[in-house]
């Protein structure tokens, strides 16, 4: 066999070449997904209570006003708000989940994992049973989605505040995810032990997940909040990618792991927060989004996130389609689709995972 010995020049234009075939191939990959996410979005709109021929929709959604009121009602007042918030919900808890197990390199983390959808939880019940929030400035504006809000962004302030006396570890943080967790969720059970039985079945709704209950300003004040933070984690992207490598050697090459993983806590937070209390739980979009994301990008922070942002979006707006056609007439809760769907799916990217390890 020949041995043919190539300079370091010639190895060097190799490995770019290839390195610019693989970022050609992410980049098609990412604009894949969005086509299929505004396909999907277009669906979901497309479905609803009722049959709604596609001229008329389109009337209703471009030139709005032109259009009969009960067409501009259904497109701008139930479908419209219900995709949108499909669209945002979705690729905010993708994107949360992967700053999750990016920051604390488990490949488990996502919004529930510390805490945050269980507090919010809680907040929704406690402002339904005790209306607490009407005593507070605007607060009834704010209602159960503002306390909702209010106590996701508590939880994340407790695991930060123990995390600086034991160290911002992610082996520590997880912990205290898991405490919060089941803090929170019994708080939420005593809450419904008190309920009335209409209060119950506003926090019940509530926990189960729905689409159908974001207003227009909830949808801007969410859509604000994720192009402030998204930002960021894009301009960290190297830092961001150097954390899959393990703290040692994120150390070893200059970056502050415990400020920037404080830091990057406190932006999924912040976004996790926003989407849960908009749409309330919502299970396995911040867990299989990354993970979908992750198989088809790599750990490439640059599209890794967006491909998470896109793979979340369209999840949650696909099981807002079926949520519409399992049962005519009807809307069941997105949360319950979600779950329903995202185990089996979970369930086929382990062994797929698993069969790529051993071959």
């Amino acid at each position: 066999m020949i041995t043919v010995n190539r300079t370091p020049v010639e190895r060097a234009v190799t490995a770019g070449a290839g390195y610019r075939a693989l970022a050609r191939r992410r980049i098609l990959i990412v604009a894949a997904l969005a086509v299929l996410t505004v396909a999907v979005f277009c669906g979901d709109v497309m479905i609803g209570g009722a049959p709604m021929p596609a001229g008329d929709l389109l009337r209703a959604a471009f030139t709005p006003g032109q259009a009969p009121a009960v067409d501009d009602q259904i497109v701008w007042g139930i479908r419209l708000p219900m995709s949108v918030t499909g669209i945002l919900v979705g690729g905010a808890l993708a994107a949360a989940g992967a700053g999750m197990q990016t920051i604390l390199n488990n490949p488990l983390a996502e919004p529930y994992t510390l805490g945050v959808s269980a507090a919010a939880g809680f907040g929704a019940a406690l402002a339904a049973v005790t209306g607490f929030t009407s005593l507070l400035p605007l607060g009834n504006e704010l209602g159960m989605a503002g306390s909702a809000w209010i106590f996701a962004i508590a939880a994340c302030l407790i695991i930060l505040g123990f995390s600086r006396l034991r160290g911002t570890g992610a082996e520590t943080m997880i912990l205290l995810g898991i405490a919060i967790v089941f803090l929170f969720n019994a708080l939420l059970a005593l809450m419904q032990y008190v309920a009335s039985e209409v209060q119950l079945q506003q926090v019940v709704f509530w926990t189960l997940g729905s689409l159908s209950r974001a207003t227009w300003p909830q949808i801007g004040t969410l859509a604000v909040v994720t192009a402030v933070l998204l930002p960021f984690f894009y301009w960290q992207a190297w830092t961001l990618t150097a954390f899959r490598m393990g703290d040692d050697r994120a150390n070893a090459l200059g970056v502050p792991v415990d400020r920037m993983r404080t830091i990057a806590l406190i932006g999924v937070s912040l976004l996790a927060a926003t989407a849960v209390s908009i749409a309330g739980t919502i299970g396995f979009i911040g867990l299989v989004g990354p993970h979908i994301a992750r198989i088809l990008v790599g750990e490439d922070q640059r599209y890794f996130l967006t491909a998470s942002i896109l793979s979340g979006a369209t999840l949650l707006t696909g099981a807002s389609m079926v949520s519409k056609i399992v049962v005519p007439g009807v809307i069941i809760p997105v949360g319950v689709i979600t779950s329903l769907v995202g185990v089996p799916v979970f369930l086929l990217i382990i062994m797929t995972r698993r069969q790529r390890t051993w071959t």
